[in-house]
C-alpha cells in the first residue's frame, strides 16, 4: 500500500485527526506553521499546497467560530448549574468575555489544519 505522502489519500477520520494535532491532513507531516499565526503555504513533507483559491481560510473562521461558541455554551451552562438557584451573572459574565478571547487565539493554528483535512475529505484530492 502506497503511503499518503505517495498519492494515496488517507481515511477521513485519519485526515481530520492529523488536523486536529496541527499535521498534514495528507501526509501526516508537521512543522506547518512558522509562528504560531502563520502557516506554510504548502506542507514541507508532500508539497499540497493548503491554500487553493483566494478566502479558503474562512472556512477555518467558521471552525474557530463553531468552536468557540460550542465552549461559550459549556461555560455559561456550567457555571449556571453550579450556581442555581442564584447565578453570579457578573462572574460568569467575565468567564465568558474572557472565554470569548482566549479560545480563538488559541484555536487559531487549530482550525487552519482542521479546515484543511475537511477540505481534503471534501475534495478528495
Amino acid at each position: 500500500m502506497a503511503s499518503s505522502a505517495e498519492g494515496a489519500l488517507p481515511s477521513p477520520a485519519v485526515a481530520v485527526w492529523r488536523g486536529v494535532t496541527r499535521r498534514c491532513p495528507r501526509c501526516g507531516g508537521g512543522r506547518l506553521f512558522r509562528t504560531w499565526f502563520t502557516m506554510l503555504d504548502a506542507c514541507p513533507t508532500c508539497h499540497r499546497p493548503f491554500v487553493s483559491e483566494e478566502g479558503f481560510f474562512l472556512g477555518a473562521f467558521v471552525v474557530n467560530l463553531g468552536v468557540t461558541e460550542l465552549l461559550l455554551a459549556v461555560v455559561i451552562g456550567v457555571g449556571i448549574a453550579l450556581t442555581v438557584p442564584d447565578p453570579p451573572a457578573v462572574t460568569l459574565a467575565a468567564l465568558a468575555a474572557a472565554e470569548t478571547v482566549i479560545v480563538p487565539v488559541v484555536f487559531y493554528p487549530f482550525s487552519k489544519t482542521i479546515w484543511a483535512a475537511l477540505e481534503l475529505v471534501m475534495k478528495r484530492r
